[in-house]
Order: C-alpha cells, then sequence, then structure tokens
C-alpha cells in the first residue's frame, strides 16, 4: 500500500491485503506470545459458552473485554520489541517506557479478569438453575 505522507510503497489500496496483515499479526501474537493465547483460548470457551446460553448482554461484553485486554497487549509487546531494537543496554528511560506500557496493558488484564470472573460464576449459577434442554430449542 502507498503511503500517502512518505510517497513510499505500492500504489493502490487492497483490503484483502489489509486483512492478511491483521490476521498475520493477530497469528503472529498468539504462537509467540503466551500471555496472549491462554487469554484467547479462554474467551473464546467464554464466548461460546454465552452464545449457546444466548446471553447477548454477556457475550457483548466479554467481547468487548477481551478486545480491548489483546489491543494493550499487543501495544505492550510491541512497545517493548521497539525500546529492546533501539537500546539493548539498560536505560532508565526505556524502563520507564516499558513499565507505562505494561501499566496499560496490567489495567486491561484486571479489567478482563473481573469481567471474566463475574461472566464464569455467572454462566455457573445459571447452568445450575436452567437445565441446557431449555438452552436448544
Amino acid at each position: 500500500m502507498r503511503n500517502k505522507f512518505l510517497g513510499t510503497g505500492v500504489p493502490g489500496y487492497n483490503p484483502l491485503r489489509k486483512l492478511a496483515v491483521i490476521f498475520s499479526g493477530l497469528r503472529f501474537a498468539i504462537v509467540y506470545d503466551l500471555s496472549v493465547a491462554y487469554k484467547v483460548v479462554l474467551s473464546l470457551g467464554a464466548l461460546t459458552a454465552s452464545f449457546l446460553l444466548r446471553d447477548w448482554v454477556d457475550f457483548l461484553l466479554i467481547f468487548v473485554t477481551t478486545g480491548l485486554m489483546l489491543i494493550a497487549e499487543i501495544f505492550n509487546s510491541s512497545i517493548e520489541a521497539v525500546c529492546d531494537y533501539l537500546q539493548a543496554a539498560e536505560d532508565r528511560k526505556i524502563g520507564a517506557i516499558k513499565d507505562m506500557a505494561a501499566a496499560a496493558a496490567g489495567i486491561a488484564i484486571f479489567l478482563w479478569i473481573v469481567v471474566m470472573g463475574y461472566e464464569i460464576v455467572e454462566m455457573i449459577l445459571l447452568l445450575r438453575h436452567r437445565p441446557l434442554m431449555i438452552v436448544f430449542p
């Protein structure tokens, strides 16, 4: 894709190429970052359960908090990688930058844990009081 500010790159916009880049980055994050991979697996399980139970608000809440957590984790990993690439030696300023990125990811992870914990407990209680046969009409 052509960079409109720098005038570099290949001219022409291709949305499929853009989607390929998005999925490539997401695959890279899941394959090479275990902290992202297990959260995606847990979220997919909770999303599947809330979808089957037809709890649409819960489904959307889990979906949004998982998305925010993934965004924060990927930004944190990217910032740390760029900092390590630019400055391999120990540097106080680089450390502060990495700490701020980790704090942002930590806040997103905390919110994700609160939502996931609440939703999982709610699903367990719902399944105890409602047989599965009612879930699938």
